[in-house]
């Protein structure tokens, strides 16, 4: 199983989903050197993107649109995801991307795509028309899938869900439309909007996109071990899969589901390793964000690391009411003695 995009090729198709507030680029580095093959960038938006070039909007900070946009050589291939439901704004956005031509750009290098968010559920999206509202409204989809192609060279690509709701599972005509549009892969999230992150998928929906389209598919949703990747390219012959939360605190998700399909042995981290991991993306998010933005999105982060180890709800509830990063080293110090004995479950 491999995917061709542009002038890359995805060996296993092995891939980080983008989540807001969750995959920044400290996230993405990191993954990356835990076997995923490829990410996406937190949601860009297209039209604050341009504002911000006129001035519209305040100077482009950490905060802002434009560092969201940036490339790292150590992240490894990327693709940056744009939103929005102006074709003319969609568009424009893409060429200042794929240019690194943009005010507050830091870019090191290119993405190796441009992804259409179709897929976001959240109402502020939604409400607005855009993400995963545009489900409801496939001729606007094609239209800014179109433009969007027109405006760069580079592949590109669009996540969708499975419909607006239960009564609008259409995912497969979206598709259709998308690939006429000239996308190059499309991913699809196995849930309506209706359902938002509720427990549950439906791999019929990514197996009927696969038979609607001649492009590559990637699979989305429920994703937390190897099984359950290997369940799902069983299940629906999807090119490839994308994690999302299934890596939050556990980053070597994408290694484990390697191994399985070259049929090797994984061996999983043990709790000293996922501690030292978690100081390591903590360090860094810092580095990148200053301590008290660093502090304020990495306590989630140390969190999840801690799922399952001995003393973690004591740890969690410590590193959640934290001051300075020294204080959550101390505690993640004290973790890490307490299960030196390498057993290190609850």
């Amino acid at each position: 199983m491999s995917i061709k995009l542009g002038n890359i090729e995805l060996c296993h198709g092995v891939m980080l989903a983008p989540m807001a507030g969750v995959t920044d680029r400290s996230f993405r580095r990191l993954c990356h050197e835990c076997g995923s093959e490829y990410s996406v960038s937190e949601m860009v938006s297209a039209k604050a993107l341009c504002y911000e070039q006129q001035g519209k909007r305040r100077e482009s900070s950490v905060m802002g649109s434009a560092p969201l946009a940036s490339v790292t050589r150590a992240e490894g291939p990327m693709a940056v995801q744009i939103f929005g439901k102006e074709p003319s704004f969609m568009a424009e956005a893409a060429k200042m991307i794929e240019a690194s031509s943009y005010r507050g750009c830091t870019s090191e290098v290119a993405p190796v795509a441009i992804d259409i968010n179709m897929g976001c559920p959240m109402r502020k999206i939604t409400g607005n028309g855009e993400g995963s509202a545009l489900m409801k409204t496939p001729k606007l989809a094609g239209e800014i899938c179109e433009a969007v192609v027109r405006a760069v060279s580079l592949p590109v690509t669009v996540k969708i869900r499975a419909g607006w709701d239960s009564e609008s599972v259409n995912a497969a005509e979206v598709a259709r439309i998308l690939e006429a549009s000239g996308a190059s892969m499309i991913c699809v999230h196995a849930r309506t909007r209706e359902q938002l992150y509720s427990p549950g998928i439906e791999l019929g929906v990514i197996e009927a996109v696969k038979r609607a389209v001649k492009i590559p598919v990637v699979g989305n949703g429920d994703i937390s071990s190897a099984d359950d990747a290997v369940n799902m390219i069983n299940r629906t012959g999807c090119d490839g899969v994308m994690i999302g939360r299934g890596a939050m605190g556990n980053p070597w998700i994408f290694s484990e589901i390697a191994a399985r399909l070259e049929g090797r042995r994984f061996d999983r981290p043990s709790v000293s390793e996922r501690i030292d991991t978690a100081v390591s993306q903590l360090e860094s998010v810092i580095a990148h964000k200053g301590e008290r933005v660093g502090l304020a999105e990495g306590k989630k982060h140390m969190a999840w690391y801690l799922s399952g180890i001995r003393g973690a709800a004591s740890a969690r509830n410590a590193i959640m009411t934290a001051h300075t990063k020294d204080e959550i080293y101390g505690i993640l110090s004290e973790i890490k003695n307490e299960n030196a004995d390498g057993e290190g479950t609850e």
